[in-house]
């Protein structure tokens, strides 16, 4: 590749403070949260993730696009990320099953990119001082009015994106004839968790973000799943009275991350934001009904209140966070209910927590079994 000039580029963060990089060819501006991703691989599947709408993405890892892109390696029908800062960008890549280079996949999704970044000063500098809205923008001679426009974007905390991710209309994943059916609440599904379930048997119905227990239930599922999906859990209410409905007649349900989360607010439980929240591929997680230690792939901003679920007599926290003891799973006692913080699916990262999907699938065994008998 021949050298060639690239246009300058910024990060301008909330506080004011600014870090200067080059543009990787897609000129403009965007704006969201900042956070960063500690996973060495992986890029695709996390910038198509439903989980990082509304964000710009801090890669740490030094070099990006090396490997190019796959269309099998995606998450969602497209790039939810709002924008992405690196280090090493990669307009050349090497790899004997990729379908093109990540700057034209870019180019096709109109993402704006900056590379050339002093990445590790900036993750350094939002891990002392938290997560924050940022811009990213190639016109950077007029700082005045990013700063007028970075301060227009909501804050994460207490900001809906259900709505934005979830599909318009319910639709079906895996074999019709299989055993055993569920009903699904996309709030920001993967869809690694859909081939996990239809794999082991299921034949899985998708609902919108909105739809109501009746919704589901009309299905005549054997369970219930609720999703992984981005911003504040609390304001999904609708979402909540689901849960809600689902647990107090005893049905199989199984939640991941945002899932999770809902849950947890359903009996009571509070959520809060993070200082900087868990993103990565090698997170840490003990399993306190086994002992054993699971290697975790996460990305999350809000978490539940522990000593909340503690003081719920109903709830046995299952997982905990080994870095910082914040709750990773919870089983409501007495129902057929539980979730995990983090995601068993990967897609990036280690299959350590794949059985919590077995799992589930047991649990809608059992529970066919008893209302057969």
């Amino acid at each position: 590749m021949k050298y060639q000039t690239r246009k300058k580029a910024l990060v301008l963060l909330a506080d004011g403070t600014i870090f200067y990089g080059k543009s990787v060819g897609i000129e403009g501006t965007s704006t969201g949260e900042i956070c960063f991703n500690t996973g060495m691989t992986g890029y695709q599947e996390i910038f198509t993730d439903p989980s990082y709408f509304g964000q710009l993405m801090v890669a740490t890892n030094a070099h990006i696009g090396n490997y190019g892109v796959n269309d099998n390696e995606v998450e969602s029908d497209g790039i939810k990320i709002s924008g992405l800062i690196c280090r090493n960008f990669s307009f050349t890549h090497s790899r004997v099953d990729s379908d093109g280079n990540l700057k034209d996949w870019f180019t096709k999704h109109n993402l704006v990119a900056i590379s050339d970044v002093d990445t590790r000063a900036l993750v350094a500098y939002i891990r002392d001082n938290g997560a924050m809205n940022a811009i990213i923008s190639t016109e950077i001679d007029n700082i005045e009015a990013l700063k007028d426009q970075l301060a227009k974007v909501p804050s994460m905390e207490g900001l809906e994106l259900a709505s934005k991710v979830s599909t318009k209309e319910p639709y079906f994943v895996g074999d019709e004839k299989a055993e055993i059916k569920i009903s699904a609440l996309d709030i920001g599904i993967k869809k690694n968790i859909l081939r996990n379930l239809a794999k082991r048997g299921a034949y899985i119905k998708v609902f919108p973000y909105n739809s109501s227990f009746e919704d589901l239930s009309n299905f005549n599922p054997d369970g219930y799943f609720i999703s992984n999906g981005p911003g504040d859990p609390e304001p999904l209410k609708e979402a909540q009275e689901v849960a809600k409905e689902i647990i107090k007649r005893n049905l199989p349900l199984f939640g991941i991350c945002l899932g999770h989360q809902v849950i947890a607010l359903s009996q009571n439980i509070s959520t809060y934001k993070m200082h900087n929240g868990h993103r990565g591929i090698n997170h840490p997680v003990k399993n306190l009904l086994t002992g054993k230690g699971e290697i975790t792939s996460q990305n999350h901003g809000f978490a539940i209140n522990r000593e909340e679920a503690e003081a719920n007599e109903n709830i046995e926290i299952t997982h905990v966070h080994l870095n910082d003891h914040t709750v990773a799973g919870i089983r409501i006692k007495d129902k057929n209910t539980f979730s995990v913080q983090y995601h068993p699916e990967a897609s990036p990262g280690p299959h350590d927590s794949e059985y919590l999907f077995d799992e589930f699938i047991k649990n809608i065994k059992n529970s066919k079994k008893v209302s057969v008998s």
